[in-house]
Order: C-alpha cells, then sequence, then structure tokens
C-alpha cells in the first residue's frame, strides 16, 4: 500500500528561559512509567577498558572499536568578536585510556570513525558527568530542556537498526553509567559520508553545541554491475590504483558564553573568564550572529588547513554539525597577504571582500546527505542547513591561497531568517603541481573522470558508466537506491504552535509526547509525503530510512528543485530533483502558511521494525517538542499493521 503523508512545521522565534532550566545535583536511581525510553542505571561492575580511544579492529577482524569517555573538557577556542582565545569548558568525547586532562588546544570535535559495509561498530560510552537531578524528573513539560547531564548517541544517516543497543536514540545514558553501543552496518549499505552526535531529548542542542560531534564514514569498494549500482569509491582513484585525496570537514557552531555583572549571557567573555555552554539561553532566533562566533572546522576557527596540490582532485566531505545556522560554502582565490588574525567579526564583510576577491572556484558535487546523486553537479556555492552534508570534487587550479567562506545568503534561506554577514571558515595553501588554466567542470574534471572510468570499471560497465560521464557527468551506476515510483493516497497532517499560555514548538498540532506513537507504519511500505512549515523554516530529519525528493513548490505554485531553476537567488533547492537525502530545509520566508513551500517525498521502509523519530534540526527546537516517535511493525496481511506485542 502507497500512502502519503503531509507534515508542517509551525514553529515560533523563542525559546525558554534559565528558569525552566532545573540545576544539576545528586541523583538517585530509580525507575519510569514510560514505555518508549530506555534508562540505563548506574553499574557498579568494573570491565576492562578497549585498548585505544583511535578506532581499533584488532583482535576482531570485522569490528571497529571506539571507547570514548562523555566528561567536561577544559580548552581554549579562538573568538574573532575580541580577536583573542577563549577559555572554556564544555561536555565532550575524551580518550578512555587518558587519565589527566589534554591539552588546551585539543580540538573540541569528535574522532572520525572509518567502517566498511559488513562491519560492527562498537562504541562505548562511559558517561562521566556530575549527577543532575534533572535526569527523569516527573511532572512538568517532557519539552522542557532538562537532563544536560544525560547522554546517548545517534548515528545521523546510517541505514541501521533504530531498536536496542543500535541506533536507539531513546536510550537515556545517566551520569555514572557505561553503556555500548553496536552498529551492524550492512554489507549493501551505501558508502558515503554520514556523522554522529547526542540524541537525548532535552538537552541535545546544548551539547552538539559543545563540539559533541563527529564524522562516521562508510568506505565502499563495491563494483557496479549491469544489474545493481556500486560505490562511488570505487571511481575516485589515482591513476596507480589509490584513493584520491580526501578532506573530512566537520563544521560546527561552538556557541559558548559567560555571565555579566548581572549573571545574564553575554558573549564578551573577559580574560580570565571561563566559557560554557549551560543554557538554553543562549539559543534562539539571531543569538548565533549576534555572539561574534564562526563557524568551525574540525574545531578549530580561522585554521589554516593541510595544504593541497594544485590540480589535484581531492574529495571533500562537508558536514553541518551546527546547531542554528546556515552555511553558504564559497571557495575564493586570496589575493592579499593580510593574516587570519587580523580578521575580525564585525570588519568581516570588508576583510573577505578585500583578501579573497570575488571570483569563487566551482566545485562538482556528487553527494547529498551521503547518497551519491545521479550526476555531478558544478556547483559555485552549496547551502548546508543542520544536519546536512555534501560531497564535492575540488580542484585548487593554481598554487596559491584559498578562502573557505561561508557566503551571505537570502534571509529566505538561512536559519535565522536574515541575510547574514560573509564569514571566514580558513585558509587552504595549493602548492605547485599541474595547473588548471582552462574550464574546470566540463574539462578538466570530466575528462578526469571520464579517464578514472576506463582506468577502474569492469569491462561489463566500463562502456555504460564512460557514455553517462560524457552525458552530462551521470553517476546512474552510482545511485544507491532505485527511483520510487508514485502513489495516490494521501493522509494529511501539520504542526501548529499557536497555543494560547506560551511558545510551543510541535508537530500535528502537539507538542512532543514519549509515550505517544504519532504514527505507525508497515515494514516494506512505500509512502509520499506533502512537507512543509507554517511559521518560518525548519530542516527536517528522519531517521533510519532516507527518501527522494519529488516536488519542492513555492508559494506560487512553480517546482524550483530542478538543475538551473530560479528561487529568487536561493541556490539550495535548484538540482534537488530525485536526489537522496535525509535531512531537507522547510522553507517558509514568513509566518503566514500562505507563504510557504511544499516538499513532496517519497520513502520505503525497509529492514528493520522498531521505534525512531522524525524532527525539526534546529536542535533546540527539536528540544522543546518539534519531534515525533514513529513505529515501524510488520504488516498483518490484511492491509494494516501488527499492534501489541504477541
Amino acid at each position: 500500500m502507497f500512502v502519503s503523508h503531509k507534515i508542517a512545521f509551525f514553529g515560533v522565534a523563542s525559546v525558554l528561559s534559565a528558569a525552566h532550566v532545573l540545576s544539576a545535583v545528586a541523583q538517585e536511581a530509580r525507575t519510569v512509567s514510560n514505555p518508549s525510553t530506555y534508562i540505563l542505571e548506574p553499574i557498579t561492575k568494573s570491565r576492562a577498558k578497549l585498548e585505544t580511544f583511535a578506532q581499533n579492529r584488532a583482535p576482531f577482524p570485522g569490528e571497529v572499536l571506539l571507547d570514548m569517555n562523555v566528561t567536561y573538557l577544559d580548552r581554549q577556542i579562538y573568538n574573532p568578536a575580541t580577536v583573542r582565545y577563549d577559555r572554556v569548558r564544555l561536555r565532550g568525547y575524551q580518550d578512555a585510556r587518558q587519565t589527566g586532562p589534554s591539552g588546551a588546544d585539543t580540538p573540541l570535535v569528535g574522532p572520525t570513525i572509518d567502517v566498511r559495509p559488513g562491519e560492527t561498530v562498537r562504541v562505548t560510552l562511559n558517561n562521566m558527568l556530575p549527577q543532575d537531578s534533572t535526569c527523569g524528573i516527573g511532572g512538568g513539560s517532557a519539552n522542557t530542556p532538562h537532563c544536560f547531564n544525560g547522554t546517548n548517541l545517534h548515528s545521523h544517516g546510517l541505514w541501521v537498526n533504530p531498536s536496542g543497543n543500535c541506533d536507539n536514540v531513546l536510550v537515556s545514558i545517566r551520569p555514572g553509567v557505561e553503556f555500548q553501543y553496536e552498529y551492524n552496518i550492512p554489507a549493501d549499505h551505501p558508502a558515503g559520508t554520514f556523522w554522529y552526535h547526542p540524541h537525548l531529548h532535552g538537552s541535545t542542542a546544548l551539547q552538539v553545541s559543545s563540539g559533541m560531534s563527529g564524522a562516521l564514514i562508510i568506505l565502499g569498494d563495491r563494483m557496479p554491475t549491469p544489474t545493481e549500482t556500486g560505490d562511488l569509491d570505487r571511481l575516485l582513484k589515482q591513476p596507480d590504483g589509490s584513493d584520491i585525496p580526501e578532506r573530512v570537514q566537520v563544521l560546527q557552531q561552538i556557541q559558548d558564553a559567560c555571565t555579566d555583572s548581572d549573571g545574564g549571557i553575554t558573549y564578551d567573555c573577559k580574560p580570565g573568564q571561563v566559557g560554557g555552554i549551560e543554557s538554553f539561553d543562549q539559543f534562539g532566533p539571531g543569538s548565533w550572529p549576534a555572539s561574534g562566533r564562526f563557524t568551525s572546522i574540525n574545531g578549530q576557527v580561522l585554521s589554516q588547513l593541510a595544504p593541497a596540490v594544485a590540480g589535484s582532485i581531492e574529495r571533500w566531505r562537508m558536514i553541518h554539525a551546527g546547531v542554528r545556522d546556515t552555511i553558504n560554502f564559497e571557495i575564493r582565490r586570496k589575493t592579499e597577504t593580510a593574516a587570519l588574525r587580523t580578521l575580525t567579526a564585525a570588519d568581516t564583510d570588508r576583510w573577505i571582500d578585500q583578501n579573497c576577491g570575488k571570483d569563487t572556484i566551482p566545485y562538482g558535487v556528487v553527494a547529498q546527505d551521503g547518497l551519491t546523486m545521479a550526476q555531478v553537479q558544478m556547483r559555485q556555492q552549496a547551502v548546508l542547513q543542520p544536519g546536512y552534508r555534501v560531497d564535492a570534487l575540488v580542484v585548487l587550479p593554481q598554487a596559491g591561497d584559498y578562502c573557505l567562506v561561508d557566503a551571505a545568503a537570502p534571509a529566505a534561506a538561512s536559519v535565522n531568517q536574515i541575510a547574514p554577514s560573509h564569514r571566514l571558515l580558513g585558509i587552504v595553501t595549493a602548492v605547485e603541481g599541474n595547473a588548471v588554466n582552462g574550464e574546470i567542470g566540463t574539462t578538466y574534471l570530466q575528462d578526469w573522470l571520464i579517464s578514472a572510468a576506463e582506468r577502474t570499471m569492469a569491462p561489463d560497465v566500463a562502456g555504460e558508466v564512460v557514455e553517462d560521464l560524457k552525458n552530462d557527468m551521470r553517476l546512474s551506476n552510482f545511485v544507491p537506491h532505485p527511483d520510487i515510483e508514485p502513489g495516490e493516497q494521501q493522509l494529511v497532517f501539520k504542526i501548529d504552535v499557536k497555543q494560547p499560555g506560551g511558545t510551543f514548538f510541535e508537530l500535528d498540532g502537539q507538542p512532543y509526547d514519549a509515550n505517544r506513537i504519532d504514527r505507525t507504519l508497515p515494514l516494506n511500505g512505500v509512502d509520499e509525503w506533502a512537507l512543509r512549515s507554517d511559521f518560518v523554516s525548519h530542516p527536517f530529519h528522519i531517521h533510519v530510512n532516507p527518501f527522494q525528493i519529488i516536488k519542492i513548490i513555492d508559494a506560487a505554485g512553480n517546482d524550483v528543485r530542478a538543475l538551473g531553476a530560479d528561487d529568487d537567488g536561493d541556490p539550495q533547492y535548484p538540482g534537488l530533483k530525485n536526489v537522496w537525502k535525509a535531512t531537507l530545509w522547510f522553507k517558509n520566508p514568513g509566518t503566514d502558511p500562505s507563504t510557504s513551500y511544499t516538499n513532496t517525498v517519497q520513502t520505503r521502509y525497509q529492514r528493520y521494525i522498531g521505534e525512531f523519530v522524525l524532527h525539526c534540526h534546529i536542535l533546540d527546537h527539536e528540544d522543546q517538542g518539534m519531534m515525533q516517535n514513529v513505529r515501524i511493525t510488520l504488516p498483518d496481511g490484511h492491509g494494516s499493521t501488527v499492534t501489541g506485542h504477541h
């Protein structure tokens, strides 16, 4: 049966005050009545730690092992608003072997996890944060931010089991608890760029904004055949057979703050003060631009990245692991020699215009949200909303310095509903190599891909792959999921927060309720979702199964998803026709339903039964109620689903 779902996001621009956040004190072990949330209480039995924090495949072939403490970290991070380093104390991931504090310059980002299809990833989390009395509080609203020292783990975008000790975000790992996640990666899992982060309802935004996130890369080696698609990794090889160079770039918005003389939040941390993230007062519309902070790359602000070789094709894996800001990624040739540390937040537009020039370097986008697209799309900008990933083939054509810029985007494209100023992300230096003097896209990059296909592809598919690449650089043999045929039935639901008594973040007119299953869907079902926001814009994310974009209709009735479509200067929707994703921006440039866009997507529920969530990926919206529970269950053979547990 094919069912169509309509979903509308409806949110308002505010957050809860600090008065709603209870202080963290010692808590007693307790049970809860909520059957949808599994509480792991402190254990008394110790066990041997894994040998290394870095991933380790020995002594168990086919297994990737990590052991991470969740604890407070004393670090420093550069603050362009004050042109100095701020001392910070933030929750983060630490090597479980480590007995003393790590260096202040250690980046605030989790380790990159590399895994291959068919392997098992075991991640042991040791929650070493102080006890927190707000974990498991009774009464009140579950959508009041709470349990800041509880945690869990979400493997964002992975096609894995949502239950048990796999990608189960309904687990609460309390202070003093150790728990091991086990991700069994299917042998046919698509290769691509994914990531992980905490996902405990009530504290997700606070922990992710502290830098608790990291890349998770699926490294594939499946050759396409005449009947099955393969992994793009198999094509992207050097003439000697080695992989092309790669850059993993975890883009974060670490929004630490201090307190002023009145006890309020201030982003102007004075020398001697230690910044932190202990309140949802630090989040909300306009809070990120007002902070003067810059997006970091792999935990570093305004960093000099590792050098490249001019003319060399690299794969850049960009992950938006931030909470509530839009990134519009550009590469520009640096034209002047001004040092990074001469840039201030207040002077950022002038500095970039003066030092980074006007000309942007095109690059070939090959994957969105970790899933290979049907063709290489040459772009000069790529918009990343919270939770997005973009894989791009990048060529720096000449030796010299290049600016990585978060460009100004139209207000309607931005989480904050304003057109932000430019922000500099970092600098990459290209050393002498094979300079590219012509057009990068349909000459240099296309010729390289055709040559790679002739070298790497099996004889029974090489001709088809080469012809595809000659035809608009198509990648038909590497798209991981087959197209979904459209259906006929529809089911309508929406979000409404216009309730008396305050601000409510809701889906289907209701805030999140952990005890409520909002929709029960059949295994192997195929659904169509009509998605919209009735009040400003929100990035939608659903766990486990990705979706294919069928239509994006603006308020005037135009479909703006085709490559080259005009969406009033907003570059994020054109090119998404039939693209597979796990996170998608629901655009409404205003506060009236009449200005909303309607996004139609289709998805299959394959392989896994169990409960998971869909939610807004502005994470403080999710923490305050913009989330639903989904249950996938077996069909009953009569057009419905099996209910109960028997």
